[in-house]
């Protein structure tokens, strides 16, 4: 008689064990549920990548097939139950060459960037990103331009080029002037590749601003949960008539005006509001209501008397109810 189970066997039980433990480590550990959920996301994109490179392979390498990775790629976002919400996207030039920058946080930035991509715009993206599988390739079929940022003379003449490609072919580019992922909820300085290339091509930059993810996702705490994020596009900045030595003040400009709008929408997505009637702040019910809304609320049992808004500061609304003898 044998005592030693088969093959097939020990896999079934390997199996069993897996659907007993997986559960358990999701609902009992949010460090597990973090790696989880990364896993998947990453997994997931090489997945799609996979079905997505047969059909860019029809057209070869063109800008035109990044609109097929971003089909794609929209849906993710439901799955993590991440609300996405994007402002200002009429501030995008119509027909023109632009140079987008945007701040950097995680690859989570993937959502917010398909959600507002313009046409025929591709990423400039390090060259490590080449050789990740199967989303390399897809990326290279969709135009993304990589260079090698450890090689400072090939990265010039790749963003000379690309210059070139802006102006003769129609094209816009998406980069990332941080240079590297921050998690630090805030804008790590500007490298000034995407300045002098737009200064260079004299096309205008189209800065564009994610809301921090800190309320829903924190790579140092290992949690990853469902939540909001606002993308915000401002207006074009203008470079025609600059030079090269302008390019810092521009870098500083730029970046200043992003990190304005990116502390303003992240400090009113993660604000919670007070709840009605609670001691831990003021009511709500003096923001939410105009003063004609609030005399159209008075009964014999209270009255309700509103200053003159004239007489007010812009940001208040002030109200006393006066009880009835």
């Amino acid at each position: 008689m044998e005592l030693w189970p088969g093959a097939w066997t020990v896999l079934l039980l390997l199996f069993l064990l897996l659907l007993f433990l997986l559960p358990t480590l999701w609902f009992c550990s949010p460090s597990a549920k973090y790696f989880f959920k990364m896993a998947f996301y990453n997994g997931w994109i090489l997945f799609l990548a996979v079905l997505a490179i047969p059909v860019c392979a029809v057209r070869g390498r063109n800008v035109e097939n990044m609109k097929i990775l971003r089909l794609m790629l929209l849906h993710i976002k439901y799955l993590y139950g991440i609300r996405v919400e994007v402002r200002g996207a009429h501030h995008f030039p119509p027909s023109q060459p632009y140079v987008v920058v945007s701040n950097h946080q995680s690859s989570l930035d993937l959502l917010g960037m398909m959600e507002v991509l313009p046409g025929r715009c591709v990423p400039i993206a390090k060259r490590e990103l080449l050789w990740a599988g199967s989303a390399g390739l897809a990326c290279w079929l969709a135009g993304v331009i990589f260079i090698d940022r450890k090689r400072t003379g090939d990265a010039i003449s790749v963003m000379s080029e690309v210059a070139q490609t802006l102006l003769t072919q129609d094209v816009r580019v998406w980069v990332f002037p941080e240079g590297t992922r921050n998690h630090n909820g805030s804008m790590l300085p500007f490298k000034r590749g995407a300045f002098h290339l737009a200064v260079q091509a004299q096309v205008p930059i189209v800065p564009i601003v994610m809301s921090s993810y800190q309320d829903f996702y924190c790579k140092k705490e290992r949690r990853f949960t469902s939540g909001r994020c606002q993308v915000r596009v401002l207006p074009p900045v203008p470079t025609e008539g600059l030079a090269p030595d302008d390019v810092p003040a521009l870098a500083d400009r730029v970046r200043h005006s992003m990190l304005t709008i990116f502390r303003e929408i992240s400090t009113f997505l993660h604000t919670p509001a007070s709840p009605v009637g609670s001691e831990a702040g003021p009511s709500p019910l003096p923001r939410l209501l105009s003063p004609h809304s609030v005399s159209s609320l008075e009964s014999p049992a209270s009255k309700v008397n509103v200053s003159a808004p004239s007489q007010l500061p812009s940001w208040t609304l002030l109200a006393s109810v006066q009880s009835p003898p």
